[in-house]
């Protein structure tokens, strides 16, 4: 037997092995060498191992020879790989659906912001293996479209992100439900705080496979911070960002993001931003486009700085300093990723000196500092900076599609969000204006009379058990935000001051209009006639009588 580890020498399916080799991989990393034949033979495995290690292999090999040749029920997956974002959700996806083809395996990615009633359709038809992030999946068992109860094998990936990002309630509630006698394995970066009480509550005796922590540099990684005044930021980062090779801008908040790329393509230089206030649609036709070459130069946000893996990232830039280690190291991991050479800087104004150094000294690193001004040589050595043309790139504007909710009763067209067709994301069942009521109405149940938003009752807007139309009124006649009063008035309760009414009791021998309303007489004559069916809740009183629609 060679010294060297194989794939097959791990004890995978040979199957699995053969789509291994036709996809370019030949032998394991460290971390896939240690942990694959754990997982294999059936025990929990807690691997801590910094990014860019190889953990998506590691756990997710085994996996797939775990529930290979198996099928699920409908509704009820056999593996679930829980993950915090997005992008990472359709990175594990994309890296491990090609190999479980082998195995006849079927996948689906639930994530937010993306089609919610395709995701009950495949699950309804079967799924053995779920890649989840735990906002939506929540949503799906809410739903009673997704049962976890036949899970074999559950993977925590990136776990100290999610509970970083406040996850670990969800995650908790998921893990529950999973079937007791499954198999877990749990990957993180670092395995301090909350992610130690999952490990301690969830995990059976694992074993630990340490590849590196978080806060260990790489060795073909270089470090700079970059002194700069704030005069010359905006061009230091235009000329950074003009290099040659895939870049990687890091800002701390989303309008940042926003205004760095904005700012980067007037210049002359193509750049898009990355961050989690896009839709899904958008993020991932950036992410494609960086991947391919289009776009060489990502702004992102934090978003980006976890799990997200894209080839030939060759410099990594902190537009804004990180607020910890962990984050650095974090964002510093998409360059010199699998053995590739990379360098990392970070842009610093005066009065960020002292911080940024007590950062990079927590992270267990050296870094030496520079002072730079646009135009520097020593700039262009260390970054490959060059000045910009100038000239503004002109993109075709595409307009985003607007993401459709998937709750039932979603917002639609028209005066409050009132259109024919239901709104966006109304169920097929809601989304007639006339429904579920012998008169007209929106969105109302038992109803005999025209409304909206209404309960058993006849006309009105947002009023329950009530005998009158009027707008958000209880249990009386008509009237104006009034609970409980004989006579209308605006505003009023429990019958007093019946004087003035908005739509209510009047004399019949009172003037019909007045410019001031408190001189108008009370009475007990003079009620107004029933709206007509569907009539909008703000039109103004008019004395005539209407006929009353049957329909």
């Amino acid at each position: 037997m060679s010294d060297t580890p194989t794939f097959a020498s791990l004890g995978l399916p040979t199957a699995l092995v053969n789509s291994l080799s036709r996809a370019g991989f030949e032998s394991p990393f460290p971390i896939q060498e240690a942990a694959i034949p754990d997982v294999l033979a059936g025990r929990d495995v807690l691997g801590r191992g910094k990014t860019g290690s190889g953990k998506t292999l590691a756990f997710g090999l085994p996996l797939l020879a775990q529930v290979g040749g198996k099928k699920a029920a409908p509704k009820r997956p056999l593996a679930l790989i829980l993950v915090p974002t997005r992008e990472l959700a359709m990175q594990v996806q994309d890296a491990l659906e090609p190999l479980g083809r082998s195995l006849d395996l079927r996948f689906k990615t639930v994530i937010g912001q993306t089609s919610m009633p395709r995701q009950i359709d495949a699950l309804r038809r079967g799924v053995e293996v779920l890649v989840a992030t735990p906002g939506r999946l929540k949503d799906l068992m809410r739903q009673g479209a997704c049962d976890l109860r036949d899970i074999q094998i559950t993977v925590l990936d990136e776990a100290d992100h999610m509970a970083d990002m406040g996850f670990l309630p969800d995650v908790t509630d998921i893990l529950d439900q999973v079937h007791p006698d499954g198999q877990t394995l749990l990957f993180s970066a670092t395995l301090d705080k909350d992610v130690d009480v999952l490990v301690r509550r969830y995990l059976k005796d694992p074993v630990t496979h340490a590849i590196g922590a978080v806060d260990e540099s790489v060795d073909t990684m270089e470090h700079h911070l970059l002194l700069v005044a704030p005069k010359d930021k905006n061009a230091v980062t235009a000329a950074i960002a003009n290099r040659e090779g895939r870049t990687i801008l890091f800002a701390r908040t989303k309008h940042g993001a926003d205004r760095i790329a904005t700012q980067l393509t007037q210049v002359g230089v193509r750049a898009a931003a990355l961050h989690g206030g896009k839709s899904q649609n958008l993020r991932t036709r950036t992410l494609a486009e960086f991947r391919e070459g289009t776009i060489g130069v990502l702004v992102a946000t934090d978003v980006a700085a976890r799990g997200i893996h894209v080839d030939d990232i060759s410099l990594v830039v902190h537009i804004d300093p990180p607020a910890d280690h962990k984050d650095y190291m974090h964002r510093a991991g998409r360059t010199a990723r699998a053995g590739e050479k990379g360098t990392v800087v970070t842009l610093v104004l005066p009065h960020q000196v002292r911080a940024t150094s007590s950062m990079t000294r927590r992270a267990g690193i050296e870094v030496p500092r520079t002072k730079v001004t646009t135009g520097d040589e020593e700039l262009a050595r260390l970054t490959g900076a060059r000045q910009p043309s100038g000239i503004p790139i002109i993109e075709p504007i595409i307009p985003e599609r607007p993401v459709r909710s998937s709750r039932p009763g979603g917002g639609g067209g028209g005066k409050f969000g009132r259109g024919r067709s239901g709104g966006a994301g109304a169920p097929r069942t809601s989304r007639p204006y006339r429904d579920r009521g012998e008169g007209g109405g929106y969105n109302r149940e038992g109803s005999t009379g025209g409304g909206y938003n209404r309960s058993e009752n006849s006309g009105g807007y947002n009023r329950e058990g009530s005998t009158g139309g009027g707008y958000n009124r209880s249990e009386n006649s008509g009237g104006y935000n009034r609970e409980s009063s004989a006579g209308g008035s605006y505003n009023r309760d429990a019958g007093a001051r019946r004087e003035g009414s908005f739509g209510g009791h009047r004399d019949s021998s009172g003037p019909r209009h007045t410019d001031n309303r408190t001189d108008r007489p009370a009475g007990t004559g003079g009620t107004r006639s029933p709206r007509p069916v569907g009539d909008g809740a703000d039109r103004p009183y008019k004395p005539r009588r209407r006929p009353t629609h049957s329909s």
